[in-house]
């Protein structure tokens, strides 16, 4: 018989926050029977050591091949289950968070992704919920909070109830192992950002609906691996990529010209990371050679 629920987490560089995510787990799983595994991806910080000292997870070590290849090999060395719960390592989840998401998924047959209310560190509301992205939503107006210049969704009265959303912070997700496997897991092209962005839209293309629930809650630190110019220009890059392969080429250049004005207005205004952004953008052979989108001008 299977599982409940397999937790997997990814960790790099992680000593600050991995001790308390699992500390969690117990309180946060109730009475389900679950499994845990943890993939390190090359941590020189300290991680595997502190893994290899505690009882209550499988760690496997391995080379740095990005986020979505370490989560996928996580689930690949876990138990058979009906769930997957996906777990950044600087978050703890609230007591029964666990059985409250599977809660949404058993009840509701066209769940295929469930995700909590999340909390910031200070205890402030951390929105976490957002709109797939479109040409309106490309950046620079999201703080008129309409939403059609907004991907990220800031209305209170939004995380106050269960409902369906494009898409969720993939830091707290709780995924049907069908839905995992109907969409072969996460893409791993993306190495690192957007592979949840894609995950849940392909999975509402494949009829699975991305439900967040208040019912279950967590907290996440955010950055806990740390950020940088280069994984800033990751993310900038992923995004394009993702609404090519979604949009078509012809509109991702739009969006691609878009998102270089963005960024050299971000960079114009003190983000000292968006001049590293903007030149990768410009100059294909500086993008981080992890994405293998250094070929092309169009980020592919």
């Amino acid at each position: 018989m299977p599982i409940d629920v397999a937790a997997v987490v990814v960790t790099y560089n992680s000593t600050r926050h991995v001790a308390a995510l699992l500390d969690s787990l117990p309180d946060a799983f109730g009475d389900l029977s679950y499994s845990v595994v943890v993939v390190d991806n090359g941590s020189t910080d300290g991680t595997q050591e502190l893994l290899a000292r505690r009882s209550d997870c499988t760690v496997v070590c391995a080379s740095n091949d990005g986020y979505a290849a370490g989560i996928n090999r996580a689930v690949r060395t876990s138990p058979e289950a009906s769930t997957v719960l996906i777990l950044n390592p600087d978050a703890t989840l609230d007591p029964d968070a666990v059985p409250r998401m599977l809660e949404v998924l058993r009840r509701r047959s066209d769940a295929g992704i469930v995700a909590p209310r999340v909390r910031e560190e200070d205890g402030s509301l951390s929105p976490t919920l957002r709109r797939g992205p479109t040409l309106g939503r490309v950046g620079g107006l999201s703080f008129t909070g309409l939403p059609v210049f907004a991907e990220r969704i800031e209305i209170q009265g939004e995380y106050d109830s269960e409902h369906e959303v494009d898409w969720a912070v993939g830091a707290i997700l709780l995924v049907d192992r069908r839905c995992f496997d109907r969409l072969d897991g996460l893409d791993e092209s993306y190495f690192l950002y957007s592979e949840e962005t894609d995950f849940s839209l392909r999975a509402r293309d494949a009829g699975w609906a991305t439900v967040y629930t208040p019912r279950a809650g967590a907290m996440h630190v955010g950055g806990g691996s740390g950020e940088s110019a280069t994984t800033h220009t990751m993310q900038m890059l992923n995004r394009v990529r993702l609404y090519r392969r979604r949009s078509g080429e012809a509109r991702a250049w739009l969006y691609f010209g878009m998102t270089i004005g963005v960024e050299l207005r971000r960079a114009i205004l003190g983000e000292r990371q968006s001049w590293t952004t903007v030149r990768a953008l410009l100059q294909p052979s500086l993008r981080p050679p992890q994405l293998g989108a250094s070929t092309a001008y169009l980020p592919e």
